[in-house]
This record gives C-alpha cells, structure tokens and sequence, in this order.
C-alpha cells in the first residue's frame, strides 16, 4: 500500500520568510517519494521532502531529474541557483534541476516518459525555453544516481536523480524568481569553475547533485558526445548510490 509522508512543521515556513513563489511551490508541489530501488511508495509535498528532520528518518526520499543542455558547440548550459530558493541559494549546477510531479503523465515510467515531460516542463519554468522546440524524445536518459546531501541546518535533498543530456540550441530567458544567472562553458571553463569551487573564490559553489556528476560522469559523457557515441553511456538498469 502507498503511503503519503507527513509534513512537519509547515507553520514555519511563515517564520522562514520564505519568497511566496517558492512557498506555493513548496507546499502545492507534490513529489514522488520512492524506495532504494525507484519504486513509489507514496507522495509528499517539496516542504516535507526537504526537511533534513525527514530526510534524517528516512522518509523523504523522492523522485528527481537534472538535465545537461549542451548546445551545437558542444558547451554545457549552467545556471546559478536565485537567492530566494529555499535549498542551495545562489549555487551553480547544471541546466535545470527539478522533480516529476505526482500525476499520470509524470509518472509515467515506459521509456522515462514521465520524467521526460516533467523536465520540459521545467526547462520552461526556469529559464524561459519554449517547450514546442523541445521534443520529449530528444533527451537521452543516461541513468540515475542516489544521493542525500544537506543544504543547511533544516533543509536538504535526499533524491533518485534521473540523468538526462539534450543536445540543442536553444533560446533561454530565465525566471528570476528561479535563476540568478546563466553561463555556457566548456570543459576547460568549467574545470576553473571546479578550481574556483575548491579554492573558495568568487563565492563559486557548485550544488553536490553537480559535482557528483563532474566528478563521476561528466567527462565520459563529453567524449562520447564529442564522438557521437552517447548512446554508449546509457545504463537505466543499475542505480549509482553515492
């Protein structure tokens, strides 16, 4: 039998002062809470979801997407977190980085197709990109990693985070309330953003869903996109728990 996770505390949110946007979003958006192996359980709201009290127990493990737009040049879209998100403000991490919601057609599991539709969706939300110019099969679905990581003392993530990379050229107008800023790099830029991160200059912080990701993955995947052997690198069957 599914089960629904409960919120805590949601009154607080009142004290964290959070922006009304990203309050509504929080508490109106239901996530797809699953199992070590992906399976759903149940649904909870964003809010309940990433409470570190929540996450601590065990209970708010949820169902999540990141996607990596590289454009004709090959050179990865990254955008830096708005400051009024409430997990990781102001952090940089790859193109788009959400959840598929609790509802058929983003739960659809045949072929990925329900995380496909929730990350075009997104790509709207968050940074303006018309989704008549994104075809839901044109992401290749690379695989999916398992992480927990904290973002402050009440906050964190504790995610099933499906992997997905579209090649296009697409036009972004980003939504402030969503993304402070965004930036094309390619692999040498980003390696000084790395070195940046790591040397703590120019407030550079990378969210750890991304830096996972470029230190495990992204530079097979770069090769194998350069060489036109992406397809290479898709593993949907194995989960990478990290």
């Amino acid at each position: 039998m599914a089960t629904t996770a409960t919120t805590q505390g949601a009154a607080g949110a009142l004290e964290d002062k959070m922006d009304a946007v990203q309050q509504r979003l929080m508490f109106d958006d239901e996530c797809i809470l699953v199992d070590e192996e992906d399976k759903v359980v149940g649904h909870a709201n964003k809010y309940t979801c990433h409470i570190m009290e929540n996450i601590d127990k065990g209970t708010a493990r949820h169902r999540a997407f990141s996607v990596f737009l590289f454009d004709s040049q090959h050179r990865l879209l990254l955008q830096q977190r708005a400051a009024c998100k409430v997990t990781f403000p102001l952090v940089w991490t790859n193109t788009c980085c959400s959840h598929p919601l609790y509802r058929p057609d983003e739960m659809e599991e045949a072929n990925v197709q329900g995380v496909r539709v929730a990350a075009r969706r997104k790509l709207e939300d968050e940074l303006g990109i018309d989704p008549d110019t994104v075809d839901v099969k044109a992401f290749t679905c690379l695989g999916r990693m398992h992480y927990k990581a904290p973002s402050d003392g009440k906050w964190g993530e504790h995610e099933i985070d499906y992997l997905l990379v579209l090649k296009a050229d697409l036009k972004a107008t980003p939504n402030p309330n969503e993304v402070a800023a965004v930036r094309f790099v390619d692999r040498e830029e980003l390696k000084e953003l790395v070195r940046k991160a790591d040397n703590k200059e120019d407030g550079v912080v990378l969210s750890p869903w991304f830096r996972l990701v470029v230190d495990r993955f992204l530079p097979a995947w770069w090769d194998h996109l350069d060489a036109g052997t992406l397809s290479e690198v898709v593993d949907m069957e194995k989960i990478h728990h990290l």
